[in-house]
């Protein structure tokens, strides 16, 4: 993080994840006609609940003032409260935040919790920030919230370029503005808070554990091997790092990496400790690692490997660079990496793709796990997190595959098929008030 005192701000470039709306509703729709979901549940699945915008001042170390505009979208609220990540970056707007939100009520869905889908965050770029101000931002954006968020309403977690610092702040702005006596009892506001501070063991590590799991169930299914197969990652963040962490120690090689500043190969492999390690001490970038050879950034997803795992932004795989990978297997680590035009072309080719709201699931439900320990005050141990991270998300993978084998459809519709018709039950029992 730089000192904003001795550097210039440049505007923050917009650039936008075009179609991110219309790649959501067409794989809605999609698995909506597949089930036959009822005309008036449908019209209420295709709109959000509540859409926030909320403009703040915030004072810089230098003295000035400047103002932050900040989202929340809530989705839909059926199973229960909303969930859903906090992210800071250029490409945060309303139409951004509406299609990431109903992910992840397809996720939570998808997953049997307790959860609708939400999701926000503030259009910046953190790295032109200090971390005081970062600080200062991100209280004023959770006074500016207020009531929109809560532990039983709508409960924030970490996303792009947000971590459990950011999380530990907002539960404490909130918790503030509490009573005393209820100050407590509103720990569970957000996830992903780091331990010490109501945090669970191995969140940290959950969506890209989860990542590597589906993959590994999916190998198992479909007779690969993990062992010397070659993979490669785009974000080298907490998704990408994880995941390739757990693939490497099952002897997979990671051969290609790209964030976004540049891109990275090596088909001998690369180490993924040491790049980890090099990434932090380099300003949070993999450009320029000793062991590897520069890659421009549009040959990436051409690189030789077997499987690719997209764990940045939306919108990665397009009908542009689809025909040239080179991939056998997809995990989608980040939301919509993969859009619809891009997935016609995959399919196409016999490319298979493990969905985003079952891929990069491990991430919510560790988030669950969480709120269950901070509303029953116990504490639970990584290795315990993990064996239920692991029973999870093997029921969920195995749902899902089973669902797209018997209904002849590829794991994305099932998938979504599955989310869709719990939530369509839970309209159906419930009716709609009055």
């Amino acid at each position: 993080m730089g000192n904003s005192k001795n550097i210039t701000k440049p505007k923050v470039k917009k650039v936008p994840l075009k179609g991110m709306m219309d790649n959501v509703m067409e794989q809605f729709n999609s698995a909506a006609d597949h089930i036959n979901l009822h005309p008036n549940i449908r019209k209420i699945l295709s709109i959000t609940n509540n859409e926030i915008l909320v403009n703040f001042p915030v004072k810089m170390d230098s003295g000035e003032v400047e103002v932050f505009t900040g989202y929340r979208v809530q989705h839909n609220g059926a199973l229960g409260p909303y969930k859903g990540g906090l992210r800071y970056h250029a490409t945060v707007d309303l139409d951004a935040a509406r299609a990431l939100a109903m992910w992840m009520t397809w996720k939570t869905s998808l997953a049997g919790l307790p959860y609708g889908g939400a999701k926000g965050g503030i259009k910046i770029d953190p790295a032109l920030y200090s971390e005081n101000e970062l600080e200062r931002i991100t209280r004023r954006f959770t006074f500016a919230l207020a009531d929109n968020i809560g532990p039983e309403h709508d409960i924030p977690a970490p996303d792009v370029n947000t971590n459990s610092q950011t999380m530990a702040w907002i539960a404490d702005t909130y918790m503030s503005t509490r009573p005393p006596a209820q100050r407590t009892a509103n720990q569970h506001v957000v996830t992903g808070k780091p331990d010490g501070s109501g945090g669970l063991e191995g969140r940290d590590r959950a969506t890209g554990f989860g990542v590597y799991l589906t993959i590994k169930f999916w190998a198992e299914k479909n007779n690969m091997d993990l062992n010397g197969k070659k993979f490669i990652v785009q974000g080298f963040g907490n998704v990408g790092y994880w995941a390739s962490h757990f693939l490497e120690k099952d002897g997979a090689k990671l051969v290609g990496v790209q964030d976004a500043q540049g891109s990275i190969e090596n088909q001998d492999g690369l180490n993924v400790e040491d790049l980890f390690k090099y990434n932090e001490s380099n300003k949070g970038t993999i450009v320029n690692y000793s062991d590897s050879k520069p890659v421009e950034k549009g040959e990436f997803f051409s690189i030789d490997c077997d499987i690719c795992i997209p764990a940045a932004l939306g919108n990665q795989i397009t009908k542009k660079n689809a025909p040239n990978i080179k991939a056998k297997l997809i995990a989608e680590g980040a939301n919509g990496p993969t859009n619809v035009e891009g997935e016609k072309i995959l399919k196409d080719r016999g490319i298979f793709i493990i969905p985003d709201i079952l891929c990069n699931s491990g991430g919510v439900i560790g988030s669950y796990f969480e709120w269950l320990q901070n509303r029953s005050g116990e504490i639970w141990h990584l290795e315990e997190v993990m064996e239920k991270l692991t029973k999870k998300l093997n029921g969920s993978f195995n749902k899902v595959y089973d669902y797209s084998e018997r209904g002849g459809i590829d794991m994305r519709t099932a998938a979504f098929c599955i989310a869709i018709e719990r939530i369509e039950k839970a309209y159906v029992q419930r009716g709609i008030f009055p």
